[in-house]
Formats: C-alpha cells, sequence, structure tokens
C-alpha cells in the first residue's frame, strides 16, 4: 500500500483553494512539478470539488465565516483534506482541528514537505476509508443476525417449531431464493407486520 501511494502521487488531482499571490504560484508549481495536476481557487467556495483527489486548504483566522461553510459540505467520500498554516496560534490550531485535516503543510512551503505530507494524508485517508468500509459491513451483518432472530421467533409463534427448525427453515429458503439469509429474514418480519396490520385493521 505504501509504495502504491507513492506511485500514486504522479497523477493525483490536486485542488489547491489558496490566495492567488506568489506563495499560491509557488506551490502550484511545487504539486506540478511532482506530477500532480493542479486546479486552483479563491476565494474560499461553498462547497468540496467532486473530482479532486487531494485539497490542499488554506486556514487563515479571517477566513473562519468562509472556512466553516465548506467544512460543514464534507462527506465520508470528500478528498484528502490538508492545511496549509502560516502561524501556531490556538485559534488557528482549533481551525485545523475543526476541518478534520489529515496532515498540516506549514508556511514557507517546501517541495520536500510537500511530498511528505501528501504521501501521509493520504496513507490515512485510505486506512479511515477502509476502516468505514469494515464498520458498514459489521453493522450489516450485526442487523441481519437481530433480523434472523426476530423472524425465528416469528416462525416459531406462527408454526409451533423449534428455534433450530426455524433457523434451518430460514437458511433453506435464503438457498432457495438465492438471497442472504438476512434478507429473507427481513421478508418474514415485514409479511408478519403486515398480517398483523390488516388482522388489527379487521
Amino acid at each position: 500500500m505504501a509504495i502504491q501511494i507513492l506511485r500514486d502521487i504522479k497523477g493525483l488531482r490536486v485542488h489547491a483553494i489558496h490566495p492567488s499571490d506568489a506563495e499560491g504560484r509557488q506551490l502550484v508549481e511545487h504539486l506540478r512539478r511532482i506530477g500532480c495536476f493542479v486546479e486552483t481557487a479563491w476565494p474560499i467556495p461553498d462547497s468540496f470539488p467532486s473530482a479532486a483527489d487531494v485539497v490542499l486548504l488554506a486556514i487563515e483566522q479571517e477566513d473562519r465565516d468562509a472556512l466553516q461553510k465548506l467544512l460543514k459540505t464534507r462527506q465520508e467520500t470528500s478528498p484528502t483534506l490538508i492545511a496549509i498554516v502560516g502561524y501556531e496560534n490556538p485559534a488557528t490550531l482549533a481551525l485545523v482541528l475543526e476541518s478534520g485535516a489529515l496532515a498540516v503543510v506549514e508556511r514557507p512551503i517546501k517541495p520536500f514537505g510537500l511530498l511528505t505530507q501528501i504521501a501521509l494524508a493520504r496513507s490515512l485517508w485510505f486506512e479511515r476509508r477502509d476502516q468505514a468500509r469494515r464498520l458498514r459491513k459489521l453493522e450489516q451483518k450485526l442487523t441481519g443476525i437481530q433480523q434472523i432472530q426476530k423472524a425465528k421467533t416469528i416462525l416459531m409463534a406462527s408454526q409451533n417449531i423449534t428455534e433450530d427448525e426455524a433457523f434451518q427453515s430460514i437458511r433453506k429458503q435464503a438457498m432457495a431464493k438465492r438471497v442472504p439469509m438476512g434478507e429473507l429474514a427481513a421478508a418474514i418480519i415485514n409479511a408478519n407486520a403486515l398480517l398483523n396490520f390488516k388482522s388489527n385493521d379487521d
């Protein structure tokens, strides 16, 4: 993974949200020199660019309102965020922490430090993405287990069968229909709820 991240830096789509000054132009030059495709934006936009892999964001206290408006649009799929800071005062550090940036580039910007921070930030971004995916899978698995348990209870009560018989019934039906057991269990729960609703309605 680490070697692949370093290889992928060349060709990364980078969006630099930075004032169009000498430092901003130097930043673009540094990024292009290491092989990145660069686009720039200033003033601070209302949302993150959807096509970017990495966003380098200049963080200054006087831009706090615009920064917070931008940061509210962050999603799980948002680009890797790297903060650019000039001062390490409490107010600036608070903004950096609020931003959720995975790395920080200090001014004056140096090519070596820039490359290192991009590599570290991308590594952390991939780790967090993978962790989020694993968490979703675990949540789905837990939901499926809970649904199977509820469906077993319904079958045990309605068909007067044992818990093991109810489980085997769900498993066989799921295999026959080629669907996950959790999905079939959800169908049993929904059908039972509908029958109960009709009974109460009558």
